[in-house]
């Protein structure tokens, strides 16, 4: 008995670890990706509910990150240089390094261009290497002419309303997951003033630009990656990114990804239509149309936190709903949800409400309830979670957001030019 005891002992911070989502390795290729506010995210400031938290972010994030995304245009080049990175944390992965591996979490963004690290002993590292004024690189994060060819690459950049910080560009490996990538090139941050919503860890950047995290792989991840964002809902808020062409869904709805010279970072797809049950809106001519020559279109984004359109196509899609929906007792608006009502009725049963459908080229994306409504937890109320573009911003862009895209495997594949969309649950 003794000798069992003393088994099963051992076998508990095993079976702790097996039963404890937040331990959950990362393979080679597949990397957890977490909520910033998971359970399992180091950088929680308050544990909220998931409406509250939404209610935070919508506040927090997209006012700023859609003026961000409308910034991006052959106009912003430098990279760094006059540009504001935005409070784009929402989610994070874990990677390493250096030589020896220094692990550190990072922002995903997928609009992002340069990646920044912050680590507290780059001198460490034997493979760290900080690059001159006089690399090729170098142009894209400042126009500042070399003071000398030995002389350092280094710049200053805003992010979001309330940070900013310096850096110097450089080169080291990092480590995701089971890949070792060498002679990454990113800014390293020397000093920075850093308000709540810097990510201080650092960011990694998955946009289409010179110096992103696929224009440095291509040859490892052939510039196709997928993610997998969990539910708002569920408790841990965990999913994952994929990275390169293999483990990829075998059966995938696609729409083609286009590719616009004006802001060629961002990903963009053609929606045609938007429906709310049977109803396909009739919205004013041109409110999704794809233009080269002005940046307008459809982006699919993770760093918006709900989906938005130009405002005069957002209000006949939310008249729509509100159409159909009837709510007895009205509307009721709170933060950026403008269509918030009552699910509470007289004989206990709740009417299902109308799906809305996204209509792509070559594929209809209906969004269940849990990607199209939010719930309160503290009162029987629901809201609509889409929105218009803020009166402020280039009223061009509409975003497919990543409240929209939760329990979506969603893949972009750059070469093969295409956006899939595969139902999964990542939670």
């Amino acid at each position: 008995m003794a000798l069992l005891h003393c088994f099963l002992l051992l076998l508990l911070p095993f079976s702790l670890a097996t039963l404890n989502p937040c331990s959950s390795p990362s393979t080679t290729g597949d990397i957890t990706l977490l909520h910033i506010n998971s359970r399992c995210s180091p950088l929680i400031s308050s544990h909220t509910t998931p409406f509250d938290s939404l209610l935070q972010l919508t506040r927090r994030n997209d006012p700023a990150r859609l003026s961000f995304l409308a910034s991006l245009s052959t106009s912003s080049v430098p990279i760094a240089s006059g540009q504001h990175i935005v409070d784009t944390a929402i989610y994070l992965l874990r990677a390493s390094i250096g030589s020896p591996p220094q692990s550190l979490y990072l922002a995903l963004d997928s609009a992002a261009d340069a990646s920044f690290l912050s680590t507290s002993n780059f001198s460490s590292s034997s493979t760290f290497q900080p690059l001159p004024c006089s690399s090729s690189l170098c142009s894209l994060f400042t126009p500042l002419p070399c003071s000398s060819p030995s002389s350092l690459c280094t710049y200053n950049q805003s992010y979001g309303g309330d940070s900013s910080f310096s850096a110097a560009l450089a080169q080291d490996t990092l480590h995701l997951a089971g890949d070792t990538i060498p002679a990454f090139t990113f800014g390293a941050v020397t000093s920075a003033t850093a308000g709540p919503s810097f990510p201080k860890q650092g960011l990694l950047a998955l946009g289409r630009g010179p110096a992103s995290l696929l224009s440095q792989t291509t040859s490892l991840y052939h510039s196709v990656f997928s993610y997998c964002l969990p539910s708002y809902n569920s408790y841990y808020f965990s999913g994952s990114l994929r990275l390169g062409p293999l483990r990829q869904p075998a059966r995938i709805r696609s729409t083609p990804l286009l590719f616009n010279p004006h802001r060629p970072s961002l990903y963009y797809v053609n929606l045609t239509s938007v429906s709310v049950g049977r109803v396909r809106v009739i919205t004013p001519p041109n409110s999704f149309a794809f233009d080269p020559n002005t940046g307008a279109g459809t982006v699919v984004d993770s760093g918006t936190v709900i989906t938005r359109f130009v405002a005069t196509a957002y209000t006949a899609i939310r008249d729509e709903f509100r159409r159909q929906v009837n709510a007895t007792n009205g509307y009721e608006s709170l933060g950026a949800f403008d269509t918030c009502f009552s699910t509470a009725t007289n004989d206990g049963i709740v009417t299902a409400p109308p799906a809305v459908t996204l209509h792509l080229d070559g594929l209809d994306l209906v969004l269940p309830a849990e990607n199209s409504l939010i719930h309160s937890s503290g009162r029987p109320l629901a809201c609509l979670a889409l929105a218009a573009a803020p009166a402020n911003v280039n009223a061009v862009v509409n975003v497919i957001a990543s409240y929209q895209q939760q329990n979506h495997r969603v893949l972009v594949d750059v070469p093969g030019a295409r956006v899939g969309f595969a139902r999964e649950l990542c939670s």
